[in-house]
């Protein structure tokens, strides 16, 4: 049976406050085409298909093309919600589309209910895990604790125990949303951290013949069955050197498995480029960035008259001017943004601790409690876009 995996479409998305819809739409015009030139069995989609709990109703609209000219195809279509998703909003209507053959599976109560295809070789069965906030389903899954790790694992056993109770050869493939140890993450991902941990170990997957991940936007390979499709446009300038693209896989009659990267359209390149300025709108070597997004980091000592428009003559895409002056110290000339990438906000709550105490950090139960709140409030922001 051949797979198409994808994931983490983020329609309504921009880029530096550039509409992606175009782009968007462009990607799902060569997704269906994909599906018709491979003789695709099954399309996954792993989460993450809008950007934000209420899209604008462009990408509603977007969405609502894609699902029709799938269902014409007449290729099954399974989907779950991720964590920039509303998983009711998504979910509405779903046995009336899954007639169509469009499977939306967005309430963790169902992860153990497959969609089941045959082939010659029989069935596969297909589970999709939707994005789950441990503090919203642990009740659910009846976990002591409320982690990635623990209801996962949860989840998983639930759809092992269902795997178990069907005919021997049946072939499976889990659909997911996590963060996976292993994974490379980008700046364009929301933090998912519970507890000061986001990360669950692979084998919480063990047992079925494929894992098709989505939330990380790189494409990537945790094991030869565990894999992230990564998103199929680059939401950040951390995502410049990714290669964006979707995983052909087949999985054979007793669930052997090849995988095969298909590339996707690239809108327009993304360039990072360094230097002082006169440099930068005099090498010849940059040439090539002239068409791409740019994102420019100067290091005058001083910063120069009129940066952005003497930039943008030369590279008319550049969208993020940063500086990060010469000769300065660590830190120095740097933007906030620049400052705190990279840290967590449990890691920059104890940095400010640290700060107003003149060098003295917080203890472990202070950083316990000051993980709680950072927990709570997620939490309490799953809530407020579930409940709009």
């Amino acid at each position: 049976m051949r797979l198409l995996h994808t994931s983490d479409w983020h329609l309504g998305r921009s880029f530096h406050r550039v509409n992606l819809l175009d782009a968007q739409a462009a990607f799902v015009d060569h997704l269906v085409a994909t599906v018709r030139e491979h003789a695709v069995d099954a399309v996954l989609v792993a989460g993450d298909v809008y950007d934000r709990a209420v899209p604008p109703l462009a990408a509603v609209a977007l969405y609502d093309r894609a699902l029709h000219r799938l269902a014409d195809l007449g290729v099954p279509t399974v989907m779950i919600s991720g964590n920039h998703d509303s998983a009711r909003r998504l979910g509405v209507g779903a046995g009336l589309i899954g007639r169509a053959g469009i499977h939306l599976r967005t309430d963790p109560a169902g992860c153990a209910e497959p969609v089941v295809l045959a082939d010659a070789h029989g069935d596969v069965c297909l589970y999709g895990l939707p994005y789950l906030e441990p503090a919203l389903v642990k009740d659910e899954f009846g976990t002591d604790r409320a982690g990635h790790e623990a209801v996962l694992t949860a989840a998983m056993d639930r759809v092992r125990a269902d795997l178990a109770g069907r005919a021997p050869g049946t072939r499976s493939v889990v659909l997911a949303h996590a963060f996976v140890t292993g994974g490379l993450a980008s700046d364009s991902e929301r933090d998912i951290t519970v507890g000061g941990v986001a990360a669950v170990p692979a084998e919480v997957f063990d047992g079925v013949d494929y894992a098709a991940l989505g939330h990380l936007h790189g494409c990537q390979t945790i094991t030869e069955r565990v894999r992230y499709s990564g998103s199929p446009i680059a939401y950040s300038f951390s995502e410049v050197h990714q290669r964006k693209s979707m995983w052909l896989v087949d999985l054979g009659p007793a669930g052997e498995l090849t995988a095969e990267r298909l590339d996707t359209p690239v809108p327009r390149p993304l360039a990072r480029i360094r230097g002082r300025l006169d440099d930068l709108l005099d090498d010849p070597a940059l040439a090539p960035h002239e068409d791409a997004w740019v994102e420019a980091t100067l290091t005058d000592p001083v910063r120069p008259a009129e940066p952005m428009a003497r930039l943008a003559a030369r590279f008319p895409g550049t969208l993020s001017l940063l500086f990060d002056p010469e000769g300065g110290e660590t830190g120095t000339g740097a933007s906030y943004a620049q400052r705190l990438k990279g840290r967590s906000d449990q890691e920059i709550a104890e940095d400010f601790v640290a700060h107003v105490r003149g060098g003295s950090g917080a203890d472990p139960a202070e950083q316990a409690v000051l993980r709680q709140a950072f927990d709570d409030v997620r939490t309490d922001d799953t809530l407020r876009e579930t409940a709009r």
